[in-house]
């Protein structure tokens, strides 16, 4: 099994016709992704390596039927895109674009919610089934088939330790991104549930970083878990008071600093690796 994407996936890209859109289109399509169709206004009947283009989401969906998008679209003009792609229907969005202007990503979540969609972003590298289904701009050969669910809000971070998972034998269930931002949809909660329901997932690597309280919020559902967790928190040599790295990487009134982040999720019962390298060894230990 797998979360949220597999080989049924059938993708629309909204912004196929750009320049970072067309390329991971081809890349997507490379990797076995079934993509669908692709959109952008003014563009129909066009293709892009293959890919039918439309107009609207909606023609594309009356024509192909996909069940999810990812979105290759300027900042100012996601909000519109999304709530397209909400009111045709499609049940998950992949939100690639950062810089989302604050309200325009809590109207989405919000639009999003009340329709039941699933929505994982924005400024996220993606989901990636290893062997199914790619759904972002992440390095799919490094990602391969195995028992262990990956959830970041670090593209990079994420991506050397599902390599070294790999390197030992750990492959990788589903790898989801959920994004860097202050305002993103599935947080890792709504991640870790899904991962506690699949029946292949046998331990959970969680990657996070100093800032918010998502970690915290992580700890308290990990205690619920029957899955083991491995966590991993980067930032514990930031200078104190210092804003690094992601618009949610913002340490606040003394909440969502290295320390509370590991005590809390070591409470919750999860293992926290002090490097990278140590999350396949803590990992092996459970598998």
């Amino acid at each position: 099994m797998a979360i949220l994407i597999d080989d049924k996936t059938k993708l629309l890209v909204q912004g196929a016709t750009g320049h970072q859109g067309s390329f991971h289109t081809r890349l997507m399509s490379d990797y076995g992704t079934r993509i669908a169709a692709g959109v952008t206004p003014g563009r129909k009947g066009e293709e892009v390596n293959g890919v039918p283009i439309y107009n609207t989401v909606e023609e594309a969906t009356q024509c192909h039927g996909p069940n999810a998008a990812i979105l290759f679209i300027p900042a100012p003009f996601v909000k519109d895109a999304a709530f397209e792609a909400i009111s045709a229907g499609l049940k998950l969005l992949v939100i690639i674009t950062e810089h989302v202007p604050l309200h325009d990503a809590m109207e989405i979540m919000a639009y999003a919610e009340e329709k039941d969609v699933r929505v994982v972003g924005p400024n996220t590298f993606g989901i990636i089934t290893p062997g199914k289904c790619k759904v972002g701009f992440m390095p799919g050969q490094i990602f391969e088939p195995g028992p262990v669910g990956l959830v970041s809000r670090s593209g990079t971070l994420s991506y050397e330790i599902a390599y070294n998972l790999c390197q030992e034998g750990h492959g990788i269930t589903t790898s989801v991104g959920i994004g860097g931002d202050r305002v993103v949809g599935m947080n890792f909660v709504d991640v870790l549930k899904e991962f506690e329901h699949d029946d292949e997932t046998e331990a959970v690597a969680l990657v996070g970083e100093i800032g918010g309280t998502a970690e915290e919020e992580a700890a308290e559902f990990i205690k619920t878990m029957d899955t083991p967790v491995v966590a991993y928190l980067a930032g514990k040599s930031a200078p104190v008071g210092k804003r690094m790295g992601h618009a949610g990487a913002i340490v606040e009134r003394g909440r969502g600093n290295y320390a509370s982040k590991k005590e809390a999720l070591e409470e919750g019962g999860a293992a926290v690796a002090a490097l990278p390298w140590e999350v396949p060894v803590l990992v092996g230990e459970h598998l």
